[in-house]
Formats: structure tokens, sequence, C-alpha cells
């Protein structure tokens, strides 16, 4: 039997990628069109179509691969770049960010709201503001009452004859009725501060610091002299330290009472009498979660915590240099190589008149997904070493080394 004359209606693959591209094709075929807009990526991603034809050998046998596969590939290049600069930012400059602005973003990681759309905080190199340190910091002087992060509030009450203890969460729940607040007081624990107990104004006029009739006190550098036979001009300094010594006094020498503290029950010796209508105050701060900010000041709770809610946008294109688009040209080329793969694996034989044709799929996508993770541990190494903390040690070390080389240049003798 003869064999039959084949007449094909093509001798060329259906789909061959072609030796160059179209910068009017490249929009459309874009899957996310993030870059879209910028002219350089169009051309950028029209490009790259004959450096694939070139690198995996269209010249010499067909490509399957259409010219859209190179332009997406190219954007997904573009955003693994941002994405690894972007992470490697994150760590340089979290630290210093916490608490601040974030914002809200789409779905391609663009900031759709905010006060801080469009301002590229990815490309700014942020104060050194120590935000954590300072909050840790904050924490402490809370618990030590010097200062820190929580609201003060003061309230008093008025001792009854005979009481010895008083229930301070009860007593500061019911002054608060009515404050703004209030139901969180009431039914929050409080963190008492502060108790202390106020004399009359009348015992300052009377017995003065020093606690004598008629004794001007200029401290211990000069002595003390009884109005009625020397008279003084009193410096200004120690008008402010008296000012500061008659509040401890008041504490230490004329309070008429101490206390004991045990879960908020405060327990006044000695009993009260009734002679007079006492007033105790106590400063305290209420316990509230970590993440609740206050109404009179903001802590940056709902800001900034954590990577996820960095304001960092995908890195514009028109800011990587030369060195990130050469990454970005050998990274498309190895997704190219993978999509190839990809698409030859679907076949492991071609059958032909006596023969058959083994293609290489397996052997591409094993090739890519190698060069893929080289390409990526070779920027994440290079940006590692471009820490702010490893600049910083560079610089130690350069001059530390110029120190050095400085001991060993001879002094100058001077000739008068």
């Amino acid at each position: 039997m003869a064999i039959p004359t084949l007449t094909p209606k093509s001798t060329t693959s259906k789909v061959t990628l072609t030796s160059t591209g179209s910068t009017g094709d490249v929009v459309s075929a874009l899957p996310y069109g993030i870059y879209s807009s910028n002219v350089n990526f169009v051309s950028g991603a029209s490009d790259q179509v004959a450096y694939v034809f070139k690198k995996l050998g269209g010249d010499i046998l067909d490509i399957e691969l259409t010219n859209g596969n190179i332009y997406a590939a190219y954007e997904e290049s573009v955003l693994e770049y941002s994405y690894l600069v972007n992470i490697h930012q994150a760590k340089n400059s979290l630290g210093d960010l916490l608490g601040n602005t974030t914002a809200s973003f789409d779905q391609d990681g663009e900031i759709s709201s905010g006060v801080l759309s469009g301002s590229n905080i990815e490309l700014r190199y942020p104060k050194f503001t120590f935000q954590y340190s300072q909050r840790a910091a904050d924490g402490m002087a809370t618990e030590a009452n010097v200062g820190g992060n929580l609201s003060l509030y003061s309230a008093s009450f008025a001792t009854t004859s005979s009481v010895q203890d008083y229930d301070l969460q009860e007593i500061i729940s019911s002054s608060f009725a009515g404050f703004d607040g209030a139901d969180t007081i009431a039914k929050r624990k409080i963190t008492i501060r502060d108790v202390y107990f106020v004399t009359r104004r009348a015992q300052w006029r009377f017995y003065a610091f020093y606690g004598g009739l008629n004794v001007i006190g200029n401290m211990s550098s000069y002595g003390q002299y009884a109005d009625d036979s020397t008279f003084e001009v009193i410096p200004t300094w120690q008008n402010k330290l008296q000012a500061i010594n008659y509040e401890d006094s008041i504490k230490t020498r004329i309070s008429n009472y101490s206390y004991e503290l045990h879960n908020n029950k405060l327990r006044l010796y000695p009993i009260p009498s009734g002679l007079s209508d006492e007033i105790i105050w106590v400063r305290f701060s209420v316990e509230k979660d970590a993440w609740d900010e206050y109404s009179d000041r903001r802590r940056g709770a709902t800001g900034i915590n954590n990577m996820n809610t960095l304001p960092f946008v995908n890195v514009p294109y028109s800011n990587i240099n030369s060195i990130g688009k050469q990454w970005i040209r050998r990274f498309a080329l190895s997704l190219c190589k993978e999509i190839l793969g990809q698409v030859r694996s679907k076949f492991g034989a071609i059958p032909i008149p006596g023969e058959s044709v083994n293609l290489n799929g397996g052997d591409l996508i094993t090739q890519a997904k190698a060069e893929q993770e080289a390409l990526r541990e070779e920027l994440k190494t290079v940006l590692d070493e471009l820490t702010y903390a490893k600049l910083a040690e560079r610089d130690a070390a350069i001059a530390e080394t110029a120190a050095k080389t400085q001991n060993f240049v001879p002094l100058p003798i001077f000739v008068g």
C-alpha cells in the first residue's frame, strides 16, 4: 500500500514566539496591569520578548510561547522585585514606624484611602524614632509612677468617724457617676497610684515650712533670723525650693494619717475621730486593653502594628535602577522557561513517522525553579548586607581602620 502524501495547511506551529514584541499589545496581555500606565514599563516588557527569544534559541527551534506570556512574566518579575525590596525596607524601618498612620489598600496593594495616599512611603528614608523602645520605656515609667502612657485620674472622699477601712473601687465608681467613661471605671479594675492627705492652707501660713512662728527660712546655707530683728531679700531660687518642700513637708511632717493598701481596700491610721471633715485624695489609672486608645490622646494603637500594615505600595517602575531592571530581566526569563516547561510537559513525546520527538519540559521546569530560587537568594543576600544596621557596622569598621592607619603617620617635628 502506498504511503499517502500529506498536505498540511501549515508547516509551522500554531503558537510560536515571535522574535520581537509590540508595545501596542502589552497592556491588554497583563494580568494585573499595575504598571500599564508607565510607558517605560511597556517598552521594557516589549523588549523582553527579543531577550527570551534569543536566550531560548527561538531562531533555531520554535518556542511554544505567546508574546502575552512574556509580558505577564515581566510584570510578575517587577512585582517580585518590589516584594523583596519592600520586605527589606520593612526590616529597616518597622521599629521606627510602629504606631504611625497606616492606610487602606486595594486588590493590587496600592493605597486606596488614607492621608498617606500618593506619598510613596516605601521610597523614603525614615527618622529614627525608636518607637518600640519608647513604648517599652513608657510601660516601665507607668509602673514606676514617673509618667508613662496611662491617663491618671483623681478622686477624693471624706473620712467617716470610727471607720478605718474604705473600698476605693466602690468610692471611685460612685464618684465618677455621669462622668465620661464612668461605665468603664465601674466595670474595670483600677490601679491606685497615690494616696495623700492635704492640710488646710491656713496651717501653711501659720507654721510655714519650718514649723515655727515668725521665722524666715533661708534653708541651711546662712542661718535663720527672726523677722523682727533682721530683714532679708530672699532670692528667687529659695522661694522655688520652699514651694517644692512645702508639698513634701505636708506629706511627711504635717500629715495626720498613714495608710495600708490591699487590693484597693484602704486602711487609715489612726482611726478617724470625726472631729473634722478631713478629705483623702487618691490618684488612679484604669486598666484598659493594650490595644485600646484613650479618648483624650492617641498612642498609635490603631496605627502600624507590623509589616502587614506598613503603607508600602508596589515600588514604582520609574524608581527601579539598572541593577533592579537587570534582575527583573533574568527573573522574567526564568519564569518564561518555567511556562515553556509546563507547556512541553503536557506531551512526553511527539510521534512522527518511524520515530518520536522527546520534549524537555521536565528539565526546563527544574532549571527554572532553581534559577528563580537562586535569584531570590542573591537579591536577599545583597539587601541583608545593606540594612541600616549593617551600614552602621561598616562605617564603624572604616572609622576604626582609618584611626589605626593614622597611628602609623609620624608626628611632624616643629622647627622654630
